[in-house]
């Protein structure tokens, strides 16, 4: 588990893993140069299975190479200090494992929640069998990072997370890694993924061309160069403020409550948010209209765009 300021959320977190069914395991936490009170609240637990390791931030990357070198079993599962996995992950994932040892990467739904806790809705992976994922297009990501449990060495011989792949480094290192054995995701959620403007994923609406492009031609060719790596920091630093991550965040939980958890009025207070963040958010004016539908027509039209 990195950990970067997440003292409003990481008590739960890690309660969620000390109350696992499977028991037999080593919790890594990686202090990320938290400057809030996160260290005091990971020390207040007073289990040894709990392993604190304390470095200079230096990103999301950086922090889960940490972790590999310091874990001492060969498998990992992994998670965010804001998520809450349900208390059978743990058995399931590494009974699967075990029972099936040509696989080399779990992966499951999730079940995605808002900053205060409220549920907003479930998402399937694009693939669930090894036929389907190693089928999809590279411009997927075939797991949900916070859900994987994966065998160490594979990873590890494979260099870590790049980081140089800013922002998309669990993808590019699936890319790296996805033919080397069998992979699968439960479509059970086996944790809960909390949305919250800091961490959260930037709709690529929300990027430049120059970012995406470069992203996308590293995925595909499954290779990038510290120059990009470096340009990438720079593009998310001008571009990722605090104030378009709100606005991003609060983009996400409208389409959200639109289309998959019917729920017209928070979309609509969820869009006001989002135009008060960028006047000229045109999309949102249109997806407020659309939000006045019968969810029958929305939902329709819908699956006609999707």
């Amino acid at each position: 588990m990195p950990a970067y300021n997440a003292a409003a959320y990481i008590r739960e977190a890690i309660d969620s893993v000390l109350h696992q069914t499977f028991t037999d395991f080593e919790l890594l936490i990686v202090n990320d140069g938290s400057t809030d009170e996160t260290v005091d609240i990971i020390k207040s637990f007073k289990d040894s299975r709990i392993v604190l390791i304390n470095q200079r931030n230096g990103g999301v990357a950086d922090a889960l190479n940490a972790g590999l070198q310091h874990a001492r079993a060969q498998y990992i599962a992994r998670f965010d200090a804001d998520d809450i996995c349900y208390y059978k992950r743990l058995e399931l994932q590494y009974d699967f494992m075990l029972s099936n040892p040509e696989y080399i990467i779990l992966g499951s739904a999730a079940d995605y929640m808002d900053m205060q806790g409220n549920y907003v809705f479930n998402y399937q992976p694009a693939g669930h069998s090894d036929d389907q994922i190693q089928q999809l297009n590279y411009t997927i990501c075939p797991f949900i990072h916070s859900t994987v449990f994966y065998k160490k060495e594979v990873v590890v011989e494979a260099g870590g997370y790049n980081t140089h792949a800013y922002g998309f480094e669990d993808h590019f290192l699936w890319r790296q890694i996805l033919k080397q054995g069998k992979v699968f995701n439960f479509s059970q959620s086996l944790i809960t993924v909390r949305l919250n403007p800091s961490s959260v994923t930037m709709d690529e609406k929300w990027c430049s061309q120059r970012f995406l492009h470069i992203k996308y031609s590293a995925l595909q060719k499954a290779i990038i160069t510290e120059a990009q790596g470096e340009e990438l920091f720079r593009i998310s630093a001008t571009e990722h403020k605090a104030e378009i991550k709100e606005g991003a965040y609060h983009a996400l939980l409208a389409k959200k409550f639109l289309w998959n958890n019917h729920q017209p009025k928070k979309a609509r207070e969820n869009l006001r948010e989002v135009l008060s963040v960028n006047r000229l958010h045109w999309k949102s004016y249109g997806l407020f209209a659309l939000s006045f539908l019968p969810e029958g027509i929305l939902l329709k039209l819908y699956n006609t765009i999707k």
